[in-house]
C-alpha cells in the first residue's frame, strides 16, 4: 500500500471514530487467497483486524511486521480463502422460521418430484406429532415441481390426511394455500364468503364450491385467526435457530423483507430487538416493513431506526403473485394450461399503490416491490419514475423491485435509468426453467427470466437471493446459477444464455452490491480498511472454481465484527 493509501486510510477511520493502534492488531489472517471484492476485485496475502473493523491489507510480510503484537492472534488458513461476508438481500426470517421450525416442510428441490401420494404420506406421518386442539400446518408443496406437473391439493385430497384436523399447508412460493374442510368449517368460511381485500381468493369450482386452495396472503388471514399462535419463545428460538443456518452458509447480513407479515409489525420489531439485545444473532439484519401490515398513518419507527446490527430501512410491497403459481401478473396469457386466456393480477390500483408509496418515500423510506411478472413490473417502475419526478439523482434513492422475473427489453433499461437495483430469485433458473420454458411462459418470455446479463451490460446493479422458504439460503449456490443458468431437469439446458454473468459479476451481486442495495455499502460487501470485518472463510476459492463446481464449495466459517461465530 502506498504511503498516500495509508493515510487516506488511517483518516477515514479517524473520521469514523475508531482508534487506530497500529502494530497491535485483534486478528491476522494469512495462509491463502484474500478476495477483497474491492473496486479492482484484488486478492491480497493477508488482513489484520482490530476492534472489528478492517484495519490493513497487503503481503504476509507487511502486515505481521507492521500489525503483530504478542497479543495478536495469528490465524493460518492453511489454503483455504477468506472473503467478505456474503449479503443475502431477500430473505423472509420469520416465515422461514415458523414453516420449517415449526410446521412441516415439506419442500424438495432434489429430484425425483413429490407425487400427491407422497405428500399425503408425508403429512400423515406427521399427524401423530399434533397435539390435541392442534393443526398441521406445513409449508413447500409445489405442484409445478410435482408429478403429474401441476398435481393441486384439494380439501378433498386432505381429508385423507385427516378429516377431523384441521390442516393448512402453504405453496413453495408463498402466494398459495390448501386447506383441508375442517379447516374451511373452522374459518367459517362457505361459498358465499366474498373474497378478501388485498388480491386474495378463496378458490372455487366451476359449480361455485371452495376446492380448498387459497390464492394470495390476504386468503389465509380466516385461517392463521383459528390456529394456535407460537409462545414468543418459540418464536424466539426458531428465529435465532434460522439465523444460524444462514450464518453456516456464509451470509453474514441478511434482509427481512416482511415485518410484520405474521403477527404484527410492533410485536415483529419487538422480537427482532429482543433477540438482538441478547446478542443472539450471528448475522446482521436489515429490515423492510410489510405494507400490507401497516396501520393508516403508521409512524412509530423511523427510516434507518437502529443500529449496524439491526436497522429498519425500507417498506415492502407485494404488487403481484408468483410466475410458477401462475399468479404473476402479465403482459400476455400464460401458455399453461394449452389456449388459456388467463394473465394473473395485480394486487393494486395503479393510482392506490403510488398513493402509498408515495406517503412513506417522502417520509424517507426506501421502497421494496415485489413484481413477478412484466405487468406488475410496469406498474412498479410507472410508480417509480412519480416518485423521482425531479430527483437529479436517484440513485440515492436505490429503489427495489423484488424478483423481476417476467421481463422485456424496455424494463431493463428504464430500471438502470431510474437507479432501480433489481433483485433476483435466481433459483427460478435452476428449479423452475424447465417448467417456464415448456410449460408456463414458453421459451421466448422463460429465456429472459432473471436478465442478470442484461442489467450488466446497461451498466446497472443487480442482486442475487433465495427469497427463503421460496428457495434454500446459499449464496455459493445463487453464484453457480447465475454463471451457468442451467435447469434442474433432464434433458439438462441453458436458459438464456445472453444472460449468464461471470463469476466475479456474481460475486459482487451477493457481496458489495447486495450491501449498496440495503444502503450498507459504507459498512461490509468488501474487505477494505475502516469497514466491519465480517468475512466467509471457504474450503475453495470460488475465482478458481470450476462453475458449476461452486455450490458444492464448503464454508468452514463466518466472523462477524471480527468475531467467529457459532452455528
Amino acid at each position: 500500500m502506498k504511503i498516500a493509501s495509508q493515510f487516506l486510510a488511517l483518516a477515514l477511520l479517524a473520521q469514523c471514530g475508531f482508534a487506530l493502534a497500529k502494530g497491535n492488531a485483534d486478528t491476522i489472517f494469512y495462509g491463502g487467497p484474500v478476495v477483497t471484492v474491492n473496486a479492482k476485485n484484488e486478492e491480497v496475502q493477508a488482513i489484520a483486524v482490530q476492534g472489528g473493523k478492517i484495519v490493513a491489507l497487503g503481503t504476509k510480510d507487511a502486515i505481521t511486521k507492521d500489525w503483530q503484537s504478542k497479543t495478536t492472534q495469528v490465524i493460518d488458513l492453511k489454503g483455504q480463502t477468506l472473503m467478505p461476508g456474503f449479503v443475502e438481500p431477500h430473505v423472509h426470517i420469520m416465515v422461514t422460521a415458523v414453516f420449517e421450525g415449526l410446521g412441516l416442510n415439506l419442500s424438495n428441490f432434489t429430484l425425483p418430484y413429490d407425487t400427491k401420494e407422497t405428500l399425503i404420506a408425508k403429512m400423515k406421518a406427521h399427524l401423530k406429532t399434533i397435539p390435541p386442539g392442534g393443526w398441521l400446518f406445513g409449508f413447500g408443496v409445489d405442484p409445478s415441481r410435482t408429478s403429474p406437473f401441476m398435481s393441486e391439493l384439494t380439501a378433498d385430497d386432505l381429508d385423507k390426511v385427516s378429516k377431523d384436523v384441521p390442516i393448512f399447508i402453504v405453496n413453495q412460493s408463498g402466494h398459495i394455500g390448501y386447506v383441508n374442510n375442517k379447516a374451511i368449517e373452522l374459518a367459517g368460511i362457505t361459498n358465499k364468503t366474498p373474497n378478501p381485500a388485498g388480491g386474495g381468493i378463496y378458490v372455487k369450482d366451476a359449480q361455485g364450491r371452495l376446492t380448498g386452495k387459497l390464492v394470495e396472503p390476504p386468503s389465509y388471514l380466516a385461517f392463521m385467526a383459528k390456529m394456535p399462535v407460537p409462545t414468543e419463545a418459540q418464536l424466539f428460538g426458531a428465529i435465532q435457530q434460522t439465523m444460524k443456518r444462514f450464518a453456516a452458509t456464509g451470509v453474514t447480513t441478511a434482509s427481512e423483507m416482511s415485518v410484520g407479515g405474521n403477527f404484527g409489525v410492533d410485536k415483529e420489531i419487538a422480537i427482532y430487538r429482543a433477540i438482538f439485545a441478547k446478542n443472539a444473532s450471528p448475522i446482521r439484519m436489515r429490515g423492510y416493513l410489510f405494507s400490507q401490515a401497516l396501520p393508516e398513518g403508521y409512524k412509530t419507527i423511523k427510516p434507518n431506526d437502529g443500529d449496524d446490527m439491526l436497522r429498519f430501512i425500507g417498506i415492502k410491497y407485494i404488487s403481484d403473485g408468483s410466475t410458477q403459481g401462475l399468479t404473476a401478473a402479465l403482459n400476455d396469457p400464460y401458455t399453461y394450461p394449452k389456449g388459456s386466456k388467463w394473465s394473473g393480477a395485480l394486487n393494486y390500483r395503479d393510482a392506490d399503490i403510488q398513493a402509498s408509496m408515495k406517503s412513506y418515500f417522502d417520509q424517507g423510506w426506501q421502497i421494496s416491490t415485489h413484481s413477478n411478472g412484466d405487468k406488475a413490473i410496469e406498474q412498479a417502475l410507472n410508480s417509480y419514475s412519480k416518485l423521482l419526478a425531479g430527483n437529479p439523482k436517484p440513485q440515492d434513492r436505490r429503489l427495489r423491485i423484488e424478483h423481476f422475473t417476467v421481463n422485456n427489453e424496455s424494463q431493463t433499461k428504464r430500471a438502470v435509468q431510474l437507479g432501480v437495483v433489481p433483485s433476483f430469485t435466481i433459483g427460478h433458473v435452476h428449479y423452475w426453467g424447465s417448467a417456464f420454458d415448456n410449460f408456463i411462459i414458453g421459451p421466448e418470455r422463460a429465456k429472459r427470466i432473471d436478465p442478470a446479463g442484461e442489467i450488466k451490460r446497461l451498466g446497472g446493479k443487480f442482486t442475487l437471493h433465495s427469497d427463503t422458504p421460496v428457495s434454500n439460503v446459499g449464496p455459493l449456490n445463487y453464484i453457480t446459477e447465475a454463471v451457468t443458468r442451467v435447469w434442474q431437469l433432464s434433458p439438462k439446458k441453458v436458459l438464456g444464455p445472453d444472460q449468464v454473468i461471470s463469476v466475479d459479476d456474481a460475486i459482487r451481486a451477493v457481496t458489495i452490491d447486495a450491501a449498496y442495495q440495503i444502503f450498507a455499502d459504507n459498512k461490509v460487501g468488501s474487505l477494505e480498511v475502516g469497514k466491519q470485518a465480517d468475512f466467509v472463510v471457504l474450503e475453495k476459492n470460488p475465482r478458481t472454481t470450476p462453475a458449476a463446481d461452486i455450490r458444492d464449495i464448503k464454508v468452514k466459517e463466518t466472523w462477524v465484527d471480527g468475531k467467529k461465530q457459532t452455528w
